[in-house]
Parts: C-alpha cells; structure tokens; sequence
C-alpha cells in the first residue's frame, strides 16, 4: 500500500468512525478507486460524506506467477498491528477508523501523498537522506522494545500460520529449493526464525510501505504481523537498501550510507538483547532474502538483468556458506560486489 493520506476536516475519530458505519451498511465502501501495485490485497479510496478514506481488503491468492496462498485473516493481523503501534508510536501508522473482521476488510486515515511520500519513490529518485533511514531504524527499534517479551503480544500476535506462508516458505524455503546446495542453510534459517518468539514483527517493512511524513516514517502494510524475531524486520529493510545498489547504481554509496545509519540508530535503541546475538541473526537472515529477491516467489520488480541476478547469488551463495557475524560485513562484502560491477569491463 503506497498511496495514503490523512482525513481531512475537523471531525473526530469517533465521528469518522459512525461515518464509516453509515457507508458500510450502504454499500460504499465496496466502490471507490482502485489503488495500483497491491499484491497481497485490493486497497481503494473512497470518498463519502466530503472525506476520503482508504479501505483495504486481503485476497487469498496474491498477485503474483507462483501459486502463493495466504489466509485471509492476516487482514485482522494487520488492523491489530496498527492499533497497538498506536499506543507506541501514534506519527507512526495511519489511525483504523473501522473493521469488518468477518469480512477480512478495515478503513483507515488517507495520507495526502503531497505530505507523505513514499520513501521508495524518494529513493528511485535521488533523495536519499540518511537522517531518514535513522528515523526509520529508530521508530523500528522503539516498536520492538515497547513489545519486547510481552505475554499479551505474543498471544494476540500467534499468527505462525500466517507468517510461515507469506515469509518463511516463499523467501527462504522456496528460494532453497532452486539452490539445493543452499536448502540445509536455508532451511535452518527458517526454522531458527520460526522457533524464535521475542517483539511485534511487522513483516514487510520495505520502502514501498514507509511514507515520509512531517513528523518521521509512518509504516503501512503489516499482514504479516507476527510475534516472532525482530531481526526479521531490520534484516528485510536493510535488504531492500542493498538492492537499490542494483537499481541506481550511481548512487551506491548513498545506499549504503543509509544502511549504516538504519542500523545504527535501531541498535541504540534496542535493550532487550544483547546487540551481537540480534545482530549475527539479522547477518545471517540478509544473504537468505537477497537470494529471495532473485529466486523465491517474490522477486524484486526492477532486478532484470542476468548480470545483476549473478552478482546478487554470488553475494548471498558466499555469505550463506560462510557466515558473518556483524552488518557491517556484509555491507563491505556488498560493496566490493557492486565496485566489481561498476569497474570499466565489469559487464
């Protein structure tokens, strides 16, 4: 979802929401328009009574080649992910105005795009600020420390049967079964990850799901809620900035600069564990989801070249057989890929 705005007006949140009512039982929040780019469900802005409203419904099979199935429950994850980071974090996710469980829907606030920019966009498109990534690392460190080793999280977060089959599976285990010499290391990946209960993972926290508002990062798109590892989390954003090496070369070290300052500022923040023991799973989880990108069910849309694709299992095969324990490891490893790349006759 990468295209949201805040309600306009001076109305309540109650109000919205007994406005919300009324276009329920009309029937108005099944029309509205169809938002471009969603895979996992069909999200629509609605406009009724002068405001507009975004609504969001999860599709059992997503959008996508591979047969990638999801229950559709993870709707609910999602409003309950968005609720409770509300208590944490309130700049931090759009406001659930009204749910329809039974119904696998939820309306939320609509974020001007004029004031919310997707930091995908700003990132195809040159603006890219490390102070941003900081801002992301540090609201992603202080939703995992708020949530960290809480009884009631992990009750009301005891969606494995929803995590497994759109991250685990699709990411790591259908990636090992194109690289049988990887399958053992993949696979004990996913097992360690699944067998691993600590904070409120968001799931999919990639750039196409952070708009940057006024007042920092607000984070969409958390079906795959889940109280899990919180390495996962850092492991897939931090992925998708290695990527972006790929996309806009030129401005690779940017990219990484960003990288390191996420990570930083999320490790200041994060108390509940040791740093190296959350930092060697992150390491160890990132080559898995480069891989991911390339060859499991949910391939990155812009990585289309072969010459990119080997560079990219070059990287992951060796950080996958030989192991690192720090980010910084990998982000020099990385590195020396994409010099190699980028040096005269590197195609």
């Amino acid at each position: 979802m990468n295209d949201m705005a805040m309600t306009s007006g001076n109305s309540s949140a109650d109000d919205r929401r007994r406005t919300l009512e009324r276009a329920a039982r009309s029937g108005a929040l099944r029309g509205g328009e169809l938002l471009p780019g969603g895979v996992s469900s069909d999200i629509r802005v609605i406009e009724f009574e002068g405001h507009r409203y975004c609504v969001k419904q999860a599709l059992a099979q997503l959008k996508v080649k591979a047969d990638w199935r999801a229950p559709i429950e993870r709707n609910h994850s999602e409003a309950e992910w968005l609720r409770t980071v509300r208590g944490i974090a309130p700049e931090a996710v759009p406001e659930v105005l009204y749910e329809d469980e039974a119904g696998g829907w939820f309306a939320m606030e609509y974020l001007p795009p004029e004031r919310y920019p997707v930091w995908k966009s700003q990132l195809r498109d040159g603006i890219i600020e490390p102070q941003a990534a900081a801002e992301v690392g540090r609201q992603l460190g202080r939703i995992h420390s708020a949530t960290a080793g809480r009884d009631d999280i992990a009750e009301r977060f005891a969606t494995d049967h929803i995590f497994f089959p759109i991250r685990a599976e699709p990411y790591l285990i259908a990636t090992g079964r194109q690289h049988p010499e990887l399958m053992p290391r993949l696979d004990a990946l996913a097992n360690r990850l699944m067998r691993t209960t600590v904070a409120l993972v968001h799931g999919d926290v990639s750039p196409k799901n952070i708009l940057i508002g006024p007042d920092g990062p607000v984070f969409l798109d958390a079906e795959c809620a889940w109280c899990g590892d919180p390495a996962f989390d850092l492991a897939f954003v931090l992925n998708h900035l290695l990527l972006k090496c790929v996309w806009r070369p030129q401005w690779t070290d940017r990219y990484l600069q960003c990288f390191a300052a996420l990570a930083g500022a999320y490790f200041a923040g994060a108390g509940w564990e040791a740093r190296s023991g959350l930092e060697a799973r992150t390491a160890h989880l990132l080559p898995g989801l480069l891989l991911g990108r390339v060859d499991g069910k949910s391939p990155a849309e812009y990585v289309t070249e072969d010459f990119d694709k080997e560079m990219i299992r070059d990287v992951a095969r060796a950080l996958l057989l030989h192991p690192v324990p720090t980010l910084r490891e990998v982000a020099a490893a990385w590195a020396a890929a994409c010099a190699v790349r980028h040096a005269p006759g590197g195609r």
